[in-house]
């Protein structure tokens, strides 16, 4: 018998998004087909398909040992998330006996279809950074007799639903600072910050209105200005390393001597981004808008405000109730309230509700329903942060001020880790 060659291993998962990707989350079904060609009959002793899903870190710092001398210390950490083996063709291998229980592939094309659940548990959202990443693919070997087995491994996409439509995530964030610049025993007159958001949490491809307020009573020209941050956290061995990565920015006009500026919903959008990782032991992704002004030939002036980038968009309901909430906010941000006594309510009995008004009512409650197909896009929009060129990291505190939170302070590992 001739034998024939292996022309073709290559792995297909049957769910796909609009974008050609598999994306899953937690508890789902990953189902798909290994596809092998052969040109002629191949003896197989087993097809195996292995999924794995893993977060890794890993880093290296030099350290000195003395005179003239050097080593390095490397930093690896590892936790698995995900781990499913099964065989296709044959049963497990024997290598006592390489020639029992042959499976013989005729030419052409055979196809072999898999399926696993991912656990029903927090997983970690598919991540790529500079010091670790989350990763989940499946891998096929197929072993013959005599010869190297021939492998394929192909990625597929996890995400870790976070829902901004909690009371946590859309709770207004605010803040209020200010500076005086001194030279020597001269000082001059404060530089004054306000700023406010109107939540927590938004996701990718929205904008996040921004309300501040500056004021400069300085004698120098200042410029306003806001960015979006990433700061990705790493840990291994006891030790953690973080990095901050420039997102999104925006600025606004010079500000001269005496004058105020205000910002009334400046928008800054939100590019195609990871979603926050907060459940992952070794790996943190955390977001905050930077709101600060620039300050030359000084400390800048700067309000963070910590953010929560989810999957799940906000909903239509959830959309009025921050908006009622964010204008009771920003009304006591801004120092006014209403003192006169509100008028008593009618009594029921000079109520009259028609029967039209009463479904037009319910229509409108019924249009909150509909967050599948905006969650469907969503994920689409999230996943092209995967395919963008990679970023400029930067090392260097952003916050150079000695504020608690943002100096450079030996980072310690979260007390809490998910169950895995």
């Amino acid at each position: 018998m001739v034998l024939g060659k292996v022309r073709t291993l290559a792995i297909y998962f049957d769910s796909l998004n609009e974008n050609n990707l598999p994306v899953f989350s937690g508890g789902d079904l990953v189902s798909g087909r290994v596809v092998v060609e052969v040109t002629g009959d191949v003896r197989v002793k087993s097809l195996d398909i292995t999924a794995k899903g893993v977060a890794r870190v890993r880093w290296t710092e030099s350290r000195n040992a003395g005179a003239n001398m050097a080593y390095t210390q490397n930093y690896t950490e590892e936790v698995e998330y995900l781990h499913h083996y099964d065989t296709l063709i044959g049963e497990e291998r024997d290598e006592d006996c390489p020639e029992e229980g042959l499976t013989v592939l005729h030419a052409g094309l055979h196809e072999f279809a898999f399926s696993f659940s991912l656990p029903q548990m927090a997983l970690a959202t598919s991540f790529e950074g500079k010091h670790g990443n989350v990763r989940y693919w499946v891998k096929a070997e197929l072993h013959r007799p005599w010869l190297l087995p021939v492998k394929v491994k192909k990625e597929f996409i996890v995400f870790e639903h976070i829902d901004i439509n909690t009371p946590l995530l859309l709770a207004p964030q605010a803040g209020t600072k200010e500076k005086t610049l001194c030279c020597w025993f001269c000082a001059s007159g404060p530089i004054s910050l306000s700023a406010k958001i109107e939540r927590k949490g938004y996701t990718p491809g929205e904008s996040i209105q921004i309300f501040a307020e500056v004021e400069n009573c300085s004698s120098r020209v200042v410029v306003p200005k806001a960015a979006l941050y990433q700061t990705q956290t790493f840990f291994a061995k006891g030790k953690g390393k973080q990095i901050q990565q420039l997102v999104s920015n925006l600025r606004g006009d010079p500000l001269l001597q005496g004058k105020s500026q205000s910002w009334e919903g400046k928008l800054l959008k939100i590019p195609p981004v990871s979603p926050s990782i907060l459940d992952c032991p070794i790996i943190r992704v955390e977001y905050a808008l930077m709101v600060y002004v620039d300050i030359p030939g000084g400390l800048n002036l700067s309000l963070s405000l910590p953010l929560v980038i989810g999957t799940i968009p906000l909903h239509a309901c959830a959309t009025r109730t921050s908006s009622i909430s964010s204008n009771c906010s920003t009304l006591t941000w801004l120092g006014l309230s209403h003192t006169e006594r509100p008028e008593a309510p009618p009594s029921y009995s000079d109520l009259a509700i028609s029967e039209a008004h009463r479904r037009d009512c319910l229509q409108g409650c019924d249009s909150c329903d509909g967050e599948g197909e905006d969650q469907g896009s969503l994920l689409t929009y999230i996943a092209e942060f995967r395919y963008l060129p990679p970023p400029l990291y930067s090392e260097v505190d952003p916050c150079p001020e000695p504020v608690e939170g943002c100096g450079a302070a030996d980072v310690r590992r979260p007390d809490t880790c998910p169950s895995r």
